[in-house]
């Protein structure tokens, strides 16, 4: 798993690549609150188009990202989701509480 995250105009996109499981979910959190909290940006997208697999620990990035934001008055989204990522995120019902977009 890793990260490429940049900050522009105040939106912060988060790349995530490779595997997302619950290994890479607790320092995937740790770094994106701490870029969250060094850079107080009013949007966040969390681009998963280089996702190659993730299990339900994805969810919980999901949603610690978006409790943060929410914290300093921002938003979040999900954009560009795979297949495979796409289908756990369906099952969990996520797409209730946050706006998610699939990969054409």
């Amino acid at each position: 798993m890793d990260l490429d995250m940049t900050i522009t105009e105040r939106k912060m996109t988060v790349r995530i690549l490779g595997e997302l499981d619950h290994h890479a979910a607790r320092c995937m959190i740790r770094r994106i609150e701490e870029f969250i909290d060094a850079h107080l940006p009013r949007d966040c997208v969390l681009d998963m188009a280089g996702l190659t697999f993730m299990d339900s620990s994805g969810i919980a990035v999901i949603l610690r990202t978006q409790k943060r934001m929410n914290e300093i008055g921002g938003r979040t989204w999900v954009e560009n989701v795979p297949p495979q990522p796409m289908r756990v995120l369906d099952a969990s019902g996520i797409d209730r509480i946050i706006r998610i977009t699939s990969q054409n």
